[in-house]
């Protein structure tokens, strides 16, 4: 059964968890917003996926930016300062009981509407902020196995369309993707650009190693992803050949390894792509040297951060 990279197992601590809506903390049984929220109505706003490690939020000034340029170019006025929202996500963790192996869900709608409309000028509340904790650890278990892929037909779009680059609520297109990649039995989806060339996945960035290189897309049709960047400096900062540049399907089917990152699982191996076994997979049974050496890297940049 497919599971994609998010996938963990329950932990019982999440059934009382305490969600924070505009500064107010409700049990996740009792946290509820308006029916004429922006979000819901119309998938107008933007959102960032955290990590407590340690009671440290790792790159927080990356995605405190992320986020701040994504708000600014819907033309959303978040009315709170980046340091008052970190603030608040740890003292929500806090309220929490919470230290480590926590997944933060942080969402900003442009707020509540006075009819259901697109209009922003309709919104008559300032923005709706909702900080969502739980217990997650990635599953070990695909972070050695690996991950299937199944390359959909939903392609990333132009940014005269959809800017890619902006971290909003409106993933229909990468919700498209996931469905299709799910009926194939994939984990999950690798996304094409407008010209055909690879782009990334639904949830994650993706990258393939040929002959000792590491290669991922120009990014110009993806999400301008925390763990992406953080691994690319990596491989500079420790002489490992990276690429961004355009590559195709066929290239993807010969590459010795390919991995995926993301915040919540970091660099995770990929086995297969559209049934085609990546390298000498299922023979090495598992990741190969570079995704292996990657992930160790990736680790002590976190323990560094949060030191």
């Amino acid at each position: 059964m497919s599971q994609g990279s998010h996938h963990t197992n329950n932990d019982e601590r999440n059934r009382d968890i305490k969600i924070n809506i505009n500064g107010e903390l409700f049990h996740r049984d009792e946290a509820k917003i308006s029916v004429f929220d922006s979000g819901f109505i119309l998938g107008d706003g933007v959102w960032e996926g955290l990590r407590l490690h340690h009671g440290k939020l790792p790159f927080i000034n990356q995605h405190m930016r992320r986020l701040w340029e994504g708000a600014k170019a819907l033309d959303m006025d978040l009315d709170i300062s980046p340091q008052q929202l970190i603030d608040r996500i740890l003292a929500t963790c806090k309220a929490n009981n919470m230290e480590d192996h926590v997944h933060i869900r942080l969402m900003v709608t442009r707020g509540v509407k006075s009819t259901p409309y697109q209009d922003p000028r309709v919104t008559i509340t300032p923005p709706t902020i909702v900080i969502i904790p739980e217990y997650k650890v990635p599953s070990p278990d695909t972070a050695d196995r690996g991950l299937d892929l199944y390359t959909v037909y939903v392609r990333r779009g132009a940014p005269d369309v959809q800017d890619q680059k902006l971290n909003t609520h409106s993933k229909l297109n990468c919700i498209f993707g996931c469905i299709q990649a799910t009926k194939a039995g994939a984990d999950e989806a690798l996304m094409l650009d407008p010209h055909g060339f690879v782009s990334t996945c639904n949830s994650t960035h993706f990258f393939i190693v040929r002959d000792g290189e590491v290669w991922t897309s120009t990014g110009d049709y993806c999400l301008t992803g925390i763990t992406r960047g953080n691994v690319i400096e990596l491989c500079k900062q420790n002489d490992i050949k990276v690429r961004q540049k355009n590559f195709t399907l066929s290239e993807v089917y010969g590459a010795d390894e390919a991995f995926v990152t993301g915040t919540f699982a970091g660099v995770t191996p990929v086995k297969s792509i559209d049934g085609r076994n990546i390298g000498d997979y299922p023979q090495r049974q598992g990741k190969g040297e570079m995704v292996a050496r990657l992930q160790q890297l990736y680790l002590s940049l976190i323990a560094k951060e949060c030191d």
